[in-house]
């Protein structure tokens, strides 16, 4: 699935000024649920559908351990994966019992991995970590946290994000204030898996 970044109005760095801006958010998903590279992680509640051989699927828990167990099938890891390579590992274990399995994987509930969270951390009415949903905005993590505290400074709160292709962290300026109390949608920006939202105090 491809994301288009965020859009963010001034970076608040350590260097100050101005930085990159990337494009505001839509308000409206076009997709619920973890996307197709979601990775599976702990306590995930998946749905485990053998085609034509129902007795074979079943509705499992990812144990802590990061396995799951099915009809047939005994401790099979499952965190780590996403849930066509978990369905292609359960098809060659059941093929040494039944000839071409068509097997499908549903994620029910997520919990997600560390890398597949959004945490928000700082002056918010309840710091935490979200399991990422596809198409996940500022806006739904925001209201997922209860919004600002009385003394947050929103507009000068900065996201984290690990950048893949160089290796190396970004730090991207974020206008919470303008968004949650003014209603400016441009200050509304697409989130990505791992990112961290850092929301600071007013200096008064």
């Amino acid at each position: 699935m491809a994301f288009t970044g965020l859009a963010v109005a001034g970076l608040s760095g350590c260097a100050g000024g101005g930085g990159a801006q990337l494009p505001s958010a839509s308000f409206v998903s076009l997709q619920e649920g973890p996307g197709e590279d979601y990775i599976i992680g702990p306590l995930d509640e998946l749905t485990i559908f053998v085609w034509r051989n129902p007795e074979l699927g079943a509705q499992v828990q990812v144990r802590p351990d990061g396995r799951i167990t099915t009809p047939l099938i005994t401790d099979m890891p499952a965190v780590g994966k996403t849930p066509s390579m978990l369905a292609e590992d359960i098809k060659l274990q059941l093929s040494q019992f039944i000839q071409e399995p068509i097997v499908s994987v549903i994620v029910n509930k997520f919990s997600g991995t560390y890398s597949q969270q959004v945490r928000v951390v700082g002056a918010t009415a309840k710091p935490t970590s979200l399991s990422y949903r596809a198409n996940m905005t500022l806006l739904d993590a925001m209201i997922a946290v209860g919004g600002l505290s009385e003394f947050a400074a929103g507009n000068r709160a900065r996201l984290i994000r690990f950048d893949k292709q160089s290796g190396k962290q970004k730090e991207y300026g974020l206008r919470i204030n303008d968004l949650l109390r003014k209603g400016d949608t441009r200050a509304n920006v697409m989130l990505m898996p791992g990112d961290v939202i850092i929301i600071p105090e007013s200096a008064f």
